[in-house]
């Protein structure tokens, strides 16, 4: 058989945060996968056979192992390879790491929902939720006051696992957040945004239904 049919399968939407935590995992990990790309109006009978929620990303091992959760497939894939060391393998932070990714994923992430909302549908509390927002941007800015990167000087598992939803947050209101009082937010966002890794992890494919071709992706 095809050495290329018995890698692991990734069903994934490009703008969804999650998703695209995934892929940056994966492009990481320098682990090859085949991405199937899709839009949530048109969900391949594949993936909705093996994972049913009809979420991405979903990940289908060579065994058979399906995985749905995002940081899940984060975790499956830097445990694949780690060549940047972002699990701080040698390091005692990893539960400080796991306790602020678990922050953003629970708390921020209901407070970034409503701030959308409020903005989409021009509700009057906007400000309110912006600054339900801000409690938890206030903490990345005090981090990245103290070195390039969330947990230390080099980049982590925390950083490319809270990025996407602070690329969210600065698209909410683009000209308050490039005046607000996040300096260093701006440029650890900013070296992401305009990084080969980001670009390549953003690259628009032709959706899998359309010809039913994997894409061939790694870091």
């Amino acid at each position: 058989m095809n050495k290329i049919m018995d890698l692991p399968v990734i069903y994934s939407l490009r703008n969804c945060p999650f998703a695209m935590r995934a892929r940056i995992a994966i492009y990481k990990s320098k682990q090859p996968v085949l991405l199937r790309d899709l839009v949530l109006s048109d969900k391949p009978a594949e993936m909705l056979s093996v994972s049913p929620k009809g979420t991405v990303p979903v990940v289908v091992t060579p065994m058979g192992t399906i995985i749905e959760e995002s940081f899940e497939v984060m975790l499956w894939a830097l445990t694949q390879g780690d060549p940047d060391d972002l699990l701080f393998a040698d390091d005692d932070t990893l539960d400080s790491m796991l306790a602020l990714i678990y922050t953003f994923d629970s708390e921020f992430k209901r407070c970034l929902e409503n701030y959308k909302c409020a903005k989409r549908y021009s509700e009057s509390n906007i400000v309110e939720c912006r600054q339900a927002c801000e409690k938890y941007i206030v903490k990345l800015e005090e981090l990245l006051s103290q070195h390039r990167f969330l947990m230390a000087d080099r980049e982590s598992l925390a950083d490319i696992a809270i990025l996407p939803f602070i690329r969210q947050f600065a698209r909410v209101e683009r000209q308050w957040y490039l005046h607000a009082p996040y300096p260093h937010l701006r440029v650890w966002l900013n070296r992401y945004l305009q990084s080969k890794m980001f670009s390549k992890v953003m690259t628009k494919h032709p959706l899998w239904l359309d010809n039913r071709e994997d894409i061939l992706f790694c870091g």
